[in-house]
């Protein structure tokens, strides 16, 4: 029997004392969430803040390296191999530097759980193959969206909506997002690596390469520096979570400051909800809660985002869905 275990940390940093242990069966499919005690305080950070810190264990620190050492080989790639990576999928593509956002560079895997979507990265990008690049990628994301499901869990158990929370987690897409934001030149200041943005995914969870930069901004309008230690992942709420949950969790405004003369790699994980209508769940849904936002299709909302009142918009998921 494999155990997982996960530290939750909210309000930016401060210690919870919740203990969150994932069991594996050998003989079954099924898994067990157990806890010491009921982590109210880590609901409290997705509802206020969208937000929080978790120390997982379910990477190893030999996946660790392997997962940051395939993402500089990705990256060594010329662009004219990078630009390979296409998507019929808005967003999903290869992105590369722009004027408007220079330092940054991304590249993703869609279905980066499956052997399928990740062999057909692997092969686009290197038609000899890289077998170790495969391996990584494929271990890295099955291991985070195990992390996505207990976060899952743990919302579906305080809000009393388990069953509807086990037919979402079936219809989850795991994309794998490399991220990389150069060193910035001259005196210009500390230039935007990433504009200030809301998620588009479900939930994504980050892991950085012990290099600052990701800022998260308050309800208050304060930007607030993550400072994550080496074996912590980021959670965080996206839009489309947000107006699942009826406006009661928090998708948080983010962004990305570059400082110093250090390359920044990150990567990503973003959940997109596929073959299932986004819809309320009627337990959240009462006198003090009318529903806010109409039942939608979250691949659809993608595409919604690139038409001129989506790009307008200055919260689009509300534009598209919410209820007047």
């Amino acid at each position: 029997m494999k155990r997982h275990k996960i530290i939750l940390y909210t309000e930016y940093g401060t210690y919870i004392k919740s203990v969150f242990q994932l069991y594996k069966q050998n003989r079954s499919e099924d898994r067990k969430i157990h806890r010491k005690r009921y982590p109210s305080q880590a609901m409290h950070a997705l509802e206020e803040h969208g937000v929080f810190i978790a120390t997982y264990n379910g990477v190893p620190q030999e996946l660790e390296d392997a997962i940051f050492l395939a993402s500089q080989d990705v990256f060594d790639l010329p662009t004219e191999v990078k630009v390979l990576s296409t998507s019929d999928t808005p967003y999903h593509a290869y992105s590369g530097k722009t004027p408007v956002m220079p330092l940054y560079e991304s590249i993703g895997i869609e279905n980066a759980t499956t052997t399928e979507g990740v062999e057909f990265f692997t092969k686009l990008m290197w038609p000899s193959g890289n077998e170790n690049f495969g391996k990584s990628a494929l271990m890295f994301s099955k291991a985070v969206a195990e992390l996505y499901q207990i976060v899952m869990r743990m919302v579906a158990k305080s809000y009393g909506i388990e069953e509807q929370c086990e037919t979402l987690l079936g219809s989850s897409v795991q994309n794998l997002r490399f991220m990389k934001y150069l060193c910035p030149q001259g005196d210009g200041g500390n230039p935007p690596g990433m504009l200030p943005h809301t998620d588009i995914s479900f939930m994504t969870i980050l892991h950085d390469k012990q290099v600052k930069g990701l800022q998260i901004k308050t309800k208050e309008g304060q930007w607030i520096e993550v400072d994550p230690s080496p074996s912590s992942f980021i959670v965080m709420a996206g839009d489309v979570c947000m107006a699942w949950s009826n406006g009661r969790i928090h998708a948080p405004c983010h962004r990305v400051i570059m400082q110093g003369n250090q390359e920044r790699y990150s990567l990503g994980q973003f959940t997109f909800i596929r073959g299932l209508n986004i819809q309320i769940p009627q337990k959240l849904i009462d006198e003090d809660h009318p529903p806010r936002f109409k039942d939608f299709d979250h691949y659809k909302y993608l595409h919604y985002l690139l038409t001129s009142e989506g790009m307008k918009s200055e919260c689009p998921i509300k534009s598209y869905c919410k209820i007047n």
